[in-house]
């Protein structure tokens, strides 16, 4: 049972396992990592990871970054000029990451969001190019009051990963979920 149903099996598992609140917020934080080409059908899947959380007795809030950069890009103030002479969009991307790093904090502090929610991020391999996930990890997970649910996109190696199988991976203390093989 590889794939996006493995991965679905094993988070109905994990959820359900006693959650220690003394750990540390890169701790807190579990990656649910498939294969970037099941991207879409992991989508169809999200509400499975809902319904389990529910069941397990927590709650659930979901933060998609898939249209992040459209929505930021629309709003600024200088996107024509930027659409002109992309070579100077490096200049905003700082910017851009802000925001993304405020959204999900908003999202991790909102009051739906206490030490018994898995706050679910779908939509992490859009970020690609504009930002390191690693960076918006490092600066979120001290504000994980419960659970923050990665849909990683990539692999992992040891305690190594790859967003999109791309870019030499970081080193991350996450707890990987994994579809297990079926013997």
């Amino acid at each position: 049972m590889a794939g996006i149903e493995g991965l679905v099996k094993a988070y109905e598992r994990f959820v359900r396992l006693p959650w220690d609140q003394a750990l540390a917020g890169e701790q807190r934080a579990w990656f649910a990592i498939y294969e970037p080409t099941q991207e879409r059908r992991l989508r169809l899947r999200i509400p499975e990871f809902e319904v389990a959380t529910k069941n397990a007795g927590h709650g659930w809030t979901q933060v998609d970054l898939t249209d992040a950069f459209a929505h930021w890009m629309a709003g600024h103030e200088y996107r024509d000029a930027y659409f002109e002479s992309p070579e100077d969009m490096s200049l905003a991307l700082e910017d851009f990451a802000a925001a993304i790093v405020t959204q999900l904090h908003d999202a991790l502090h909102a009051p739906t969001a206490d030490a018994n929610t898995v706050v679910a991020v779908v939509g992490i391999g859009s970020l690609f190019g504009l930002m390191y996930a690693s960076d918006l990890l490092k600066k979120v997970t001290p504000a994980i009051r419960g659970r923050l649910l990665i849909f990683f996109p990539g692999q992992r190696n040891g305690s190594n990963y790859r967003l999109l199988d791309a870019r030499d991976g970081w080193n991350y203390l996450a707890v990987p979920i994994e579809a297990a093989e079926e013997k």
